[in-house]
C-alpha cells in the first residue's frame, strides 16, 4: 500500500510521477529528461563551415535571442583559438566563451611546452573532451583549421561527440544553410569561392530562421593564420 500525502493523493517522495501540487507555489508539471534535454538544446544561430584543398571557411550569423527577444545584433560568433585555427559557436554564450578560453591557454600551454603547434586533430579531440566534462553545457561548436596534413573541418555535438566533415553546419538556421552548402559544395572550390557559399549559406539562413541575422562574420583559415571579417550588409560580403 502506497502512502498518501495531504490531498489524498501519491506521497511524491515514494517515487510516483503524478502531478504534485501545493497551494503557495502551484502546480508542477511532469516533464521528462528527454523533453528537458530537447529544450535545452536548441541553438538559436547560424554557423557553417567548409574546407577548400588548402584553407577553410566559417560563417556565422551576428545575432544573439534571448527567448523571443533580439538580445544583440552585434556578437562575433567565430573566434581564432589557434595560430591557424578558429571555433564558431552556437548555443549558451558563457559556456562558449568560457570554452574559448580555456581552448587559447591549452593551445598556448601546448605550443611553449613542446615547441610546436597543436593539430587539429589534437585540438579536436581536446575540445571534445572539454564538452564532455559537462562543464559548458550546452555547447555546439565548429572547428576548422589548417595543418601540415591539410585542412580540416570537425563538427562537434554538446556532449562532446567530434566528427570530421568537409562541410558542416550548427544552429538552428541549419537546415537552410545546409540546402545551400549541398547544392553549391564541391571538390575543387577555390577559398574565395568557397567564401562566397559560406556567406550565400547565412544568407539563407537569416532569411528564413527568425533567431539568425543582423549581418556575418567571416573567417578564412590558411597555413598563413586567421583572417576574420565583419560586415553588416551580407551583399557587401559576396
Amino acid at each position: 500500500m502506497n502512502p498518501t500525502g495531504p490531498t489524498g493523493g501519491s506521497d511524491p517522495l515514494s517515487g510516483d510521477r503524478q502531478t504534485v501540487f501545493g497551494p503557495e507555489i502551484g502546480e508542477f508539471p511532469d516533464r521528462t529528461s528527454d523533453e528537458a534535454s530537447e529544450k535545452e538544446l536548441k541553438t538559436g544561430t547560424t554557423t557553417v563551415a567548409l574546407t577548400t584543398g588548402d584553407a577553410v571557411v566559417l560563417a556565422t550569423d551576428m545575432r544573439a535571442s534571448g527567448g523571443r527577444m533580439v538580445a544583440s545584433k552585434d556578437v562575433q560568433k567565430v573566434e581564432e583559438i589557434h595560430p591557424t585555427g578558429a571555433l564558431t559557436i552556437a548555443g549558451s554564450v558563457s559556456a562558449a566563451q568560457n570554452l574559448i578560453s580555456n581552448l587559447k591557454a591549452e593551445v598556448r600551454l601546448y605550443e611553449s611546452r613542446r615547441g610546436e603547434d597543436m593539430s587539429m586533430e589534437a585540438l579536436a579531440t581536446l575540445t571534445g573532451n572539454f564538452l564532455r566534462s559537462g562543464a559548458f553545457f550546452i555547447v555546439s561548436p565548429l572547428l576548422g583549421g589548417v595543418d601540415d596534413d591539410g585542412a580540416h573541418v570537425y563538427s562537434l555535438d554538446p556532449l562532446g561527440g567530434t566528427t570530421e566533415e568537409e562541410y558542416a553546419v550548427s544552429g538552428s538556421g541549419s537546415p537552410y544553410a545546409l540546402g545551400v552548402l549541398e547544392q553549391e559544395y564541391g571538390d575543387s572550390l577555390s577559398t574565395e569561392d568557397a567564401r562566397s557559399v559560406a556567406v550565400r549559406s547565412i544568407q539563407s539562413a537569416s532569411e528564413r530562421d527568425t533567431a539568425s541575422g543582423n549581418g556575418i562574420n567571416i573567417a578564412v583559415v590558411t597555413g598563413d593564420g586567421v583572417e576574420i571579417e565583419k560586415f553588416k550588409d551580407l551583399d557587401e560580403a559576396l
